[in-house]
């Protein structure tokens, strides 16, 4: 029986969870960051905590922080340079009893009651066709779910989702326990699903379905943190989402 997975742990939920830039176009798409993504920037950009600190506060393996952390600041960077909206939700976390003591300074580790070594476990998926990345979520017809533990794969399977698509996807995702999704293409409506989920995302992702669970773990994955739909051909002023796109 696998072991169920940790969720990460963090002080404090943001006290601003929205930011629009002023000249900001209505239509464009919003980047959506999980609350353990923006616990890294406040640990360590805002209170200067090493990736290991952070780690060890967050109860998480030092390579799933600088994981988190590139994703956050490649979020962030995008939001800067194309003037896209910045909403901060969901995630896979627990807010610490102690957050009061763990504010107090950025070293005082000691107080923290989650401050426990041990296995650190992720559950990650990625949409999956003949080895690769299968580039529309919404008409995935399977998944490959790899069990990583202290950042190895210690098993994977190829799961089918049974004909299903769009929105019952993310319930698949929840009902595995996965924690973390690769994939290509995916359309507004299933990011909002997948972050109300707790399940973090990578999308824009082509090319094999092993490299890419590597180069995660290794921090170095590419991705694009603003990946929305882009199959149908709209044109400006479309919201995925407003006609059932949940891709």
């Amino acid at each position: 029986m696998a072991r169920p997975v940790k969720k990460k742990k963090i002080c404090s939920l943001p006290a601003f969870t929205e930011f629009i830039p002023k000249n900001s176009n209505k239509y464009m798409p919003v980047v959506l960051m999980p609350v353990e993504e923006y616990e890294t920037i406040r640990l360590m950009d805002y209170n200067g905590l090493t990736q290991q600190e952070c780690a060890e506060q967050m109860n998480v393996a030092r390579t799933t922080v600088q994981a988190l952390y590139v994703a956050a600041r490649k979020r962030i960077a995008v939001c800067l340079v194309e003037g896209k909206p910045l909403k901060i939700v969901g995630g896979d976390y627990e807010v610490c009893s102690e957050d009061h003591m763990c504010s107090m300074t950025r070293r005082r580790k000691n107080h923290c009651p989650y401050n426990q070594k041990g296995s650190r476990i992720m559950k990650l998926a990625v949409t999956y066709s003949n080895g690769n990345i299968f580039q529309h979520f919404g008409k995935t017809s399977q998944f490959k779910v790899y069990d990583i533990e202290d950042n190895k794969i210690v098993k994977s399977e190829v799961i089918s989702t049974n004909g299903q698509g769009h929105g019952a996807l993310a319930g698949i995702l929840q009902s595995l326990k996965v924690d973390t999704l690769i994939c290509g293409g995916i359309g507004g409506g299933a990011q909002n699903a997948l972050a109300s989920a707790g399940i973090a995302l990578y999308g824009g992702v082509s090319g094999s379905a092993d490299e890419a669970v590597d180069a995660l773990l290794a921090g170095n994955l590419a991705y694009n943190p603003a990946v929305h739909c882009n199959h149908h051909g709209h044109g400006e002023g479309h919201t995925c989402g407003n006609h059932g796109c949940q891709q």
